[in-house]
C-alpha cells in the first residue's frame, strides 16, 4: 500500500534522505571543492595516501599456477639450455617449419615431455604444457596441438580399443605424425555440409576416400604440407544400395587415411598435397590442402566408436539418427577449444608482461624542472593497461576452471557436463581470443616506436594469435551456438525442465532480474557498494537475463512472419550480445570464487582489488545498456567511472607484482624491454652497439 504525503511518497522521502547521508559522507570523507589543478594534485595527493598492497609474488603466483607449475618450468629451462632450439626473430618459413619440428621432437624425445600420456591421464597438465610450449613459440604450441589434441584425440576419442592399441604409441613418440583434416575449401564452420565421400566397397571390405570436386579439398590442413604421415579424414560415410539412389549417405564419419609412405615419406597413390604457403602468422605450422583420388582404406579404419559397418556392408550404432551421431563426434573433439582459450589466456599475460614492465622503465614528461615520470603514471596509459591486466586474471581464472570441468568429463562422461563443457568451452574460446586479439595492438601501442620493433614481439604475437579467432570454430559462429543454448534453457526453464550447470543463475533470479530495478540501490554509490561481489554480479546476471528475456520475445515475433532461419538472421546483433554478456556472467562468477578461496590475505586483497577492476570496468564499458533501463542511476554511472579510474591507479601500484606472479623469465618473454634488469642495455646490444 503506498503511503502519501501530499505529492510525495514515502519511498521518495527514503529515496531523498539515503541520498543526503550518501552525500555528507562522501564531504566529510574527500574534499570536493577544490577546482583545476588544486583538485588534481589534491585527488592525486588522497590517492597517494593510501597504502600500497604488499603483495608476495611467491605466493600469488603459487596459488595461480597450481600443481602444474614444475611441468611448464621444465619446458622453459629445456629450451633456455638448448639456444640452437629457440626461434630467431628473422627466419623463413621452411627453416621455421624444420625448426619447429625439431623443438616438438626434442621436447618429447629428450626432456621426456609425454603430452598425449599426459592428455589421456591428466588433462590439466598437457594444458599446461601447450601453454608453455605455445609461450616459448606460438608455431611450437599450435604444432603439438595439431598432433595430440587435434589427431591424436581423434583417435582416441572416436575409435575404439583397436585404434588406440595400434596408433596410441606412435602418436605419442612422434613416430606417426598426423593431421586432422575435417575444414574443406567451400565449408568449414559448417560441418555437416562436408563434401569428401567414403564409399563402403563390400567386394573389397574396403572405403574409397575421394574428393568429389574442387570445394571438396581439404583445405588448411596443419601437419600435411610437410610432416604428416597420417590424416583423420571428415567425410560423408555411403553405403551401397539396391535402389535408384545408389548409395545411402549415413552422415559425416571420420577415417584413418595413411597419407605418405612411413619409410620414403613420399606421398601415396591417389593423394594429392600441395602447400598452403606463406601465411599472416604461424609459419612454423606447415599447412597443406589435400584432393583424394579413389584411396582405398581397410574397413577397420572407420573410427566407429559411434558408427560402424559390419562386413556385410550393414551400417550399426547405438545412436538413432544422423544428427545424434553428429552431435556425438563433434562433442569429443571439445578439447581443441579447450585449449585455443587456454593458450589465449597465455598470449595475453605474455603482451601484457611485456607492455606493463615496459611502461613502468620508460620515463617521459613530468612537472617542471622535476625528474621525468614512468610512462605507467599517466592515467591514459593506466587507463589502457590495468583493465586488460585484470582480465588477464580473470581469463586464467575461468580457463582453470573450464580445464576442470574438461578434466571431470572425461572421466565420469556425465550428460550434464559433457553439456556444459561444450558451451562453456565455445563461449570462453570465442570471448577470449577475440578480447586477446584487440589487446595485442593496444600493448604495441602502449610501448610506442619500441613497440614496433619485431624483437619485442608483439608483431608476431599479434599476427600468431589472429587466427585464434578463426580456427577450432569461428567466433560469430561459436557465440551462436552459447546464444542458442542459452534459448533452450530458457524455453526449459517454463517447462520445468533442468538446467545446465552453467546456467543455474537463470532458474535461481530470473524472475526478480525481470522484475523492475529497485530505485533505491539504483542511486547507491558508496564505494562498500560497488565492490559488493553480490552487487557485481547481480549487475551481470541483469544485463544478460534483460537481454535473453528481450531476444526470446522478438525472436517469437519474427518466427511468425521470417520464419526460424529469417528471424534468427534479424536478430543476430542480439544475439551475439546475449552470449557474451553470458559469457562475462560466468568469468565473473569464477574471479569471485577464485578471490574467496585464496589462503594468503595479501594475495587475496590484491586479486580482490584485481576483481573490482574487472567488475566495475565492464559495467561502465556498457553504461548506456543499465542506464536505459534505470538499473544505475546517472549519480551511481558517475561514481563507477570514478571509481573505476581510481582503481586503475591502485592496480597500477602493484602492476609489478602482478605481471611478476605470472611467473613468465626474461629468457621466455624474450623482450629487450621486458627485461627487469639493463632493458635497455640488452636492447641497444641487439642492434650492434657494444656493451
Amino acid at each position: 500500500m503506498e503511503i502519501t504525503q501530499g505529492n510525495r511518497t514515502a519511498e521518495d522521502e527514503s529515496i531523498t534522505i539515503c541520498r543526503r547521508i550518501q552525500r555528507l559522507t562522501l564531504h566529510l570523507l574527500t574534499p570536493t571543492t577544490t577546482t583545476g589543478n588544486n583538485k588534481l594534485a589534491l585527488e592525486m595527493l588522497t590517492c597517494a595516501s593510501r597504502v600500497k598492497l604488499n603483495v608476495s609474488v611467491e605466493e600469488l603466483s603459487s596459488y595461480m599456477r597450481g600443481k602444474n607449475r614444475e611441468i611448464q618450468e621444465a619446458v622453459y629451462d629445456y629450451f633456455n639450455a638448448r639456444p640452437e632450439l629457440q626461434t630467431p626473430v628473422e627466419i623463413n618459413k621452411d627453416d621455421h617449419r624444420e625448426l619447429c619440428m625439431r623443438q616438438m621432437v626434442g621436447l618429447v624425445r629428450e626432456a621426456g615431455i609425454r603430452p598425449f600420456k599426459y592428455m589421456v591421464e591428466d588433462p590439466a597438465k598437457y594444458f599446461a604444457v601447450l601453454e608453455a610450449a605455445g609461450s616459448i613459440d606460438m608455431s611450437l604450441g599450435i604444432k603439438m596441438g595439431v598432433q595430440y589434441s587435434l589427431w591424436g584425440g581423434s583417435v582416441i576419442n572416436l575409435g575404439t580399443k583397436r585404434h588406440k592399441d595400434k596408433y596410441f604409441e606412435g602418436i605419442d613418440n612422434l613416430d606417426y605424425p598426423g593431421c586432422f583434416a575435417m575444414t574443406e575449401l567451400h565449408h568449414g564452420s559448417n560441418v555437416q555440409g562436408l563434401q569428401t565421400i567414403a564409399i563402403f566397397d563390400p567386394l573389397t571390405d574396403e572405403f574409397i576416400i575421394d574428393t568429389p570436386h574442387d570445394g571438396a579439398i581439404k583445405w588448411w590442413i596443419g601437419n600435411a604440407a610437410v610432416h604428416g604421415k597420417f590424416a583423420t579424414v571428415f567425410a560423408k560415410l555411403m553405403l551401397p544400395t539396391h535402389d535408384r539412389k545408389g548409395a545411402s549417405d549415413m552422415g559425416v564419419h571420420a577415417f584413418i587415411v595413411p597419407i605418405r609412405d612411413m619409410n620414403t615419406h613420399q606421398t601415396l597413390p591417389g593423394i594429392e598435397i600441395h602447400d598452403c604457403g606463406h601465411k599472416v602468422g604461424l609459419n612454423g605450422v606447415d599447412n597443406g590442402a589435400l584432393r583424394f583420388r579413389s584411396v582405398r582404406i581397410p574397413r577397420d579404419n572407420l573410427l566407429n566408436r559411434f558408427g560402424d559397418v559390419s562386413r556385410d556392408g550393414k551400417y550399426m550404432s547405438s545412436l538413432p539418427t544422423i544428427n545424434k551421431r553428429f552431435a556425438a563426434t563433434l562433442g569429443e573433439l571439445v578439447n581443441g577449444r579447450v585449449s585455443l582459450a587456454y593458450s589465449s589466456v597465455s598470449v595475453l599475460k605474455l603482451a601484457a608482461t611485456i607492455a606493463i614492465r615496459y611502461s613502468l622503465i620508460r620515463q617521459q614528461f613530468g612537472p617542471p624542472k622535476q625528474p621525468e615520470i614512468s610512462i605507467l603514471d599517466y592515467q591514459s596509459q593506466q587507463h589502457k593497461l590495468m583493465p586488460m591486466l585484470a582480465s588477464a586474471y580473470a581469463f586464467h581464472f575461468a580457463t582453470f576452471y573450464l580445464v576442470e570441468k574438461y578434466s571431470e568429463m572425461k572421466k565420469s562422461y556425465d550428460e550434464q557436463i559433457v553439456a556444459d563443457v561444450h558451451a562453456l568451452s565455445a563461449g570462453l574460446k570465442a570471448y577470449v581470443t577475440s578480447y586477446t586479439a584487440k589487446s595485442l595492438s593496444i600493448c604495441r601501442e602502449a610501448c610506442g616506436g619500441h613497440g614496433y620493433a619485431a624483437i619485442n614481439r608483439f608483431g608476431t604475437l599479434r599476427n600468431d594469435h589472429d587466427i585464434f579467432q578463426t580456427f577450432e570454430g569461428d567466433n560469430t559462429v561459436l557465440l551462436q551456438q552459447v546464444a542458442g543454448d542459452l534459448l533452450k534453457q530458457y524455453q526449459a526453464k517454463f517447462k520445468g525442465g533442468t538446467l545446465a550447470v552453467t546456467w543455474n543463475y537463470l532458474r535461481e533470479s530470473m524472475s526478480s532480474y525481470l522484475s523492475q530495478p529497485n530505485p533505491v540501490t539504483a542511486r547507491w554509490e558508496g564505494e562498500d557498494h560497488l565492490r559488493d561481489p553480490s552487487f557485481q554480479l547481480d549487475a551481470f546476471r541483469y544485463r544478460t537475463s534483460r537481454l535473453l528475456q528481450s531476444v526470446a520475445v522478438r525472436m517469437r515475433k519474427h518466427s511468425k512472419t521470417l520464419g526460424g532461419f529469417g528471424a534468427w538472421n534479424r536478430c543476430l546483433n542480439h544475439l551475439l550480445t546475449l552470449a557474451e554478456s553470458h559469457i562475462e556472467s560466468v568469468i565473473l562468477a569464477k574471479f569471485i570464487e577464485a578471490v574467496q578461496n585464496c589462503p594468503e590475505e595479501n594475495s587475496r586483497a590484491a586479486l580482490k582489488l584485481v576483481c573490482d577492476l574487472y567488475a566495475l570496468d565492464r559495467i561502465w564499458n556498457d553504461i548506456g545498456t543499465y542506464r536505459n533501463v534505470d538499473y544505475v542511476a546517472p549519480n551511481k554511472a558517475k561514481a563507477i567511472h570514478k571509481l573505476t579510474e581510481y582503481l586503475c591507479f591502485q592496480v597500477r601500484n602493484v602492476a609489478k607484482e602482478l605481471v611478476d606472479a605470472f611467473d613468465l623469465p626474461d629468457h621466455v618473454t624474450r623482450a629487450p624491454i621486458a627485461m627487469q634488469s639493463e632493458a635497455y642495455s640488452q636492447y641497444t646490444q641487439y642492434i650492434g652497439f657494444d656493451p
